[in-house]
């Protein structure tokens, strides 16, 4: 079976924080079809969108899996659910644990499902720098730039973010 790369978004600003982007990591690892490959550290971010909201603890995590864009879909959201997350609510609201693909491989989907690489990656301070923490060089496929320029290109200064750990 072919393994496959993927770039996973974790973060939550509800309850211990931490502690859910850490367990919502190591479900991912434990399920058996992904292998936790990499890890950035932790960073406390200011909220994007919907600003009256606690800030969240973010990570990004590369993994192998063999599951293919939609399958891995599907376990992001079946982790976010047992980690008592629900979908009900503010958009861009609190999250007690939120899980996304940002990218795999070097697929462009566009479904309406589905949006890989993540839609908003590159407009988001608190997944570049994450990003870059562990593979800087990584090329987004439609944008054509790497990570690192992705990062200090960002000009939009109303992103704080601060490492946790």
């Amino acid at each position: 079976m072919k393994s496959h790369t993927a770039f996973i978004s974790a973060g939550s600003n509800i309850g211990d924080k931490y502690l859910n982007c850490k367990k919502g990591i190591a479900a991912l690892a434990e399920s058996g079809i992904s292998v936790l490959m990499d890890q950035s550290r932790f960073y406390l971010t200011e909220p994007v969108d919907y600003k009256p909201q606690d800030w969240f603890i973010n990570s990004v995590v590369k993994i192998k899996t063999v599951l293919n864009p939609f399958e891995l879909l599907n376990e992001l959201k079946r982790i976010e659910r047992d980690a008592g997350r629900s979908y009900s609510g503010v958009r861009f609201g609190p999250r007690i644990l939120d899980l996304d693909i940002i990218m795999y491989d070097d697929l462009i989907i566009n479904s309406s499902r589905l949006v890989i690489p993540h839609i908003r990656m590159h407009k988001r301070l608190f997944v570049l720098k994450p990003f870059c923490d562990i593979e800087p060089c990584a090329v987004h496929p439609v944008i054509k730039k790497d990570m690192e320029e992705l990062l200090k290109s960002l000009d939009d200064n109303t992103q704080r973010i601060k490492l946790y750990c």
